[in-house]
């Protein structure tokens, strides 16, 4: 089969499209013929660094979408023809070929009405801000949420879903972006390079500060976000913890919470599942129109290593979507 193939460790620039072995499945597992692969910054920074699990040449990729064509003889949940998307496993061989496999418990079926494109837009960036709005967060007692980096694919689907959940929402993005997370629902859209941000939180919610905030930019953002996180507020950081020395204990009593949907793999067997009940729900509202999939880009996968290097510099909005059928 074809693959786009990363021979070592930071070669990822320069991956090409070269022929290998296809995958069988095991136990447990589903083989499934390729059609879409979503782009993540995951995908370069593991690439980067490298993983001691993978046997090089590896393929990377972990949003993928396609037709089932194999399956384990203990697999009963999956029929062959079943169209399906997955987080995958980053310690394994990913989506960036025409050909991958996956347990088969991780996946969801894809409704009619939504296109393979659309679904593998969903499963990193879209399963982590579930995670952040639906697992997290105390929804019944929020009002207000500041979701950071709301043109990217995590902002972009927090915003939706904070936006559904009756929430007024504040995001920050650059100003030529405005206008697009506006779109999506947020409430108010805060320049982070030209304004003031903790000035403009508070001056939104009358000095007290948001109740929430989700951030998926850095550990030195979150730090900062922690000086308007109101009082019992909460902090969902996905990209790095703050510096939990900022906030004295007993002062604002801010809550923490960690995000690092991977890692769901190595968990217990119903941690797993919650992957695949986390994509039938979204794949439940795109197919009812109330959550986008954010796909603004579609490439071939030849395609791949140059819009890895433009997800790199952080001049992508939404979601890039390599189509391979």
């Amino acid at each position: 089969m074809k693959a786009l193939l990363l021979h070592e460790e930071r070669d990822w620039q320069e991956m090409q499209v070269e022929e290998i072995e296809k995958p069988t499945a095991g136990n447990g597992e589903i083989v499934v013929e390729v059609h879409a692969a979503g782009l993540n910054p995951v995908d370069y920074k593991t690439a980067g660094n490298g993983n001691p699990s993978w046997e090089y040449p590896h393929i990377l990729g972990l949003d993928t979408a396609g037709i089932v064509t194999d399956k384990g003889s203990d697999v009963s949940s999956f029929e062959i023809g079943d169209r399906v998307v997955y987080h995958g496993d980053l310690t394994k061989k990913g989506g960036f070929a025409e050909y991958a496999v996956i347990q088969a418990h991780t996946a969801s079926k894809i409704p009619d009405e939504v296109s393979f494109t659309e679904a593998a837009a969903l499963p990193t960036a879209g399963y982590t801000a579930y995670q952040a709005i639906h697992r997290k967060l105390p929804l019944d007692q929020i009002q207000t949420i500041l979701i950071h980096a709301g043109a990217g694919g995590v902002g972009g689907f927090g915003i939706q879903l904070a936006k559904a959940a009756g929430k007024t929402v504040l995001t920050t993005a650059s100003s030529s972006n405005h206008d697009y997370v506006l779109s999506l629902g947020a409430d108010y859209a805060i320049d982070y390079r030209n304004e003031d941000v903790y000035e403009r939180v508070m001056e939104v919610t009358d000095g007290r500060g948001v109740d929430a905030v989700v951030d998926a930019v850095s550990s030195e953002n979150a730090t900062a976000s922690l000086d308007y996180t109101a009082f019992m507020g909460h902090l969902v950081y996905i990209a790095g913890a703050p510096d939990f020395k900022k906030v004295k204990p007993f002062t604002t009593v801010v809550s923490y919470h960690e995000i690092a949907l991977a890692a769901a793999h190595k968990a217990d067997f119903q941690s797993q599942k919650d992957l695949a009940v986390i994509g039938d729900d979204l794949l439940k509202l795109v197919k009812e129109g109330k959550v986008s999939p954010l796909v603004e880009e579609t490439i071939s996968l030849e395609e791949v290593p140059e819009a890895l290097v433009r997800l790199s510099e952080r001049h992508v909005k939404g979601k890039i979507v390599a189509v391979l059928k």
